[in-house]
């Protein structure tokens, strides 16, 4: 917890992906709670159409803010997912679609039997998230601008694959600044090892709020 206890919950929120939740589990965002952050739950759940649903619903009673599927899962799938959280009204956690992961490009679906570009297939899985009720998707920041104007004002759009410039890319291939990407019209910026792996990572994210105010 020493890097979390660097940061103020004024000025962030915290993700907490696969390997974080397989080493700490359910204890871990509970003490990110307990420090008053919000918690993305970015296990991308990618299963049959129930499990996923019991799966999403586990998360709401976590307390999370934010909690990701992958979009390719279907239509049934997302569907059922977004149901089961009705009971929960407005203490709901914003329930989002993973489209083509950052680090995808076109020989990669090609490899996978999808004859798209990334841009298209994103574009597919949005408008298919979309009318499966979600509340957003997350897609690399190149594809924020056209599916802004495609999915309306009110369709969240999460963007991972942002870095800073003077930034390594690392594994990330559709990538964009924190500026550019919310002038593209993103609402949340994912950012990772540009900050954890900073020598100073409060100074970064300053840095990086300042960039965007």
């Amino acid at each position: 917890m020493a890097l979390v206890d660097q940061f103020d919950p004024q000025t962030c929120r915290l993700k907490v992906g696969k390997e974080m939740f397989t080493t700490l589990g359910t204890s871990f965002v509970k003490q990110l709670h307990s420090r008053h952050f919000d918690v993305f739950l970015d296990l991308k759940f990618h299963d049959i159409p129930n499990t996923v649903a019991r799966a999403v619903c586990s998360a709401a009673d976590l307390g999370v803010w934010m909690v990701d599927l992958h979009a390719s899962g279907g239509l049934r799938m997302m569907e059922e997912a977004k149901k089961i959280l009705e009971p929960y009204g407005k203490e709901a956690p914003l329930l989002i679609g993973v489209t083509v992961l950052t680090s995808m490009e076109d020989l990669d679906l090609l490899q996978i039997g999808i004859n798209s570009s990334p841009m298209e297939h994103v574009i597919r899985l949005a408008n298919l998230t979309q009318r499966a009720g979600l509340d957003g998707v997350v897609c690399s920041p190149q594809e924020v601008e056209i599916l802004r104007n495609n999915c309306g004002p009110d369709f969240k759009l999460v963007t991972p694959g942002i870095r800073p410039i003077g930034t390594d890319f690392g594994d990330q291939r559709r990538v964009m600044t924190p500026a550019a990407a919310i002038r593209s019209g993103a609402d949340y910026l994912v950012i990772g090892r540009p900050i954890t792996q900073a020598e100073n990572p409060v100074e970064v994210l300053n840095s990086i709020n300042a960039s965007i105010a």
